[in-house]
């Protein structure tokens, strides 16, 4: 009898933990989703009422900043989401194409200075981005490259992230070496092995790769502000710099609105990609 109130003890202490940690992790949630809440609510208030009421269901609703702020810039919003979008999808299929060479290489091959190579290339991530903006200014401006896509393009069609080919080497490596030789025996050289056998396990590190580098290039500000100046170029981030004027004056409703617009193609991307996601962090193999 004491040996069954003795489990039953254990077992409603042990629901009593894992009710506390959900409990926790709800909190915590609630804690970061406040702020996209809180630009839900501010996008469907009138732009006098944004900052006095800062509640999360809005007194008076105002659907009106959605329609302004879609025509309230010099062209319509939806050409800013068309650069981006152009800029991202070119910027994840470079880095995918690259990277995947590049750590392939990395993972797979034998060649003199393999390890000091990839020593090098990974201590490039230690260094500020800032400090390559003027060489990387000066050579783009002798190629007449400005006001154009190509500065935020070609470079990462150069497997220049040393992060995703971190991730793509170590994922790489997990994979059975006996899949190689396999093929080989089977008469397929190295590029053929690396586009019918590595590329088709590597989906994970894909996804993960293609979440990261989209987030990434949707959000980039300081590029395009640096490379771009005709306006029909800008992307979602330099149009949103737009509500506000010289003097600091904002049409915020207008503002949130087109923020709240262009997050949906980052939450649907992320949403599509997330199974794969943690499988590519961890680099698990096969299963």
């Amino acid at each position: 009898m004491a040996t069954d109130e003795s489990y039953l003890d254990r077992i409603g202490n042990s629901r009593r933990r894992r009710f506390g940690k959900h409990l926790l992790l709800c909190l915590a949630g609630g804690v970061m989703l406040y702020p996209l809440a809180w630009l839900v609510a501010s996008s469907l208030k009138p732009n006098d009422l944004i900052f006095k009421d800062l509640s999360l269901w809005p007194a008076e609703w105002d659907i009106s900043n959605y329609i302004a702020g879609w025509t309230a810039l010099a062209y319509p919003f939806d050409l800013y989401l068309v650069n981006s979008m152009v800029i991202a999808a070119l910027t994840i299929l470079g880095n995918l194409l690259s990277c995947s060479l590049a750590a392939y290489a990395f993972a797979r091959l034998n060649f003199r200075g393999r390890k000091l190579f990839f020593a090098l290339t990974l201590g490039t991530m230690m260094l500020p981005g800032h400090v390559l903006l003027v060489p990387q200014y000066i050579l783009f401006n002798k190629m007449g490259w400005l006001d154009t896509f190509f500065p935020l393009i070609v470079p990462n069609f150069l497997a220049t992230s040393a992060f995703y080919i971190f991730l793509m080497v170590q994922f790489i490596r997990s994979l059975p070496r006996e899949l190689d030789e396999a093929a080989r025996i089977d008469g397929a050289g190295t590029f053929r092995i690396f586009w019918s056998v590595i590329l088709p396990l590597c989906k994970p590190a894909f996804a993960t790769t293609a979440i990261f580098t989209f987030i990434s290039s949707w959000n980039e500000f300081f590029s395009p502000l640096l490379y771009l100046t005709e306006q029909e170029l800008y992307t979602v981030p330099l149009a949103l710099r737009q509500f506000i004027d010289s003097e600091g004056q904002s049409q915020w409703g207008q503002m949130f609105a087109m923020s709240f617009v262009s997050l949906a193609p980052v939450i649907g991307f992320f949403i599509a990609g997330q199974k794969y996601l943690v499988k590519g962090i961890a680099t698990t193999g096969l299963k």
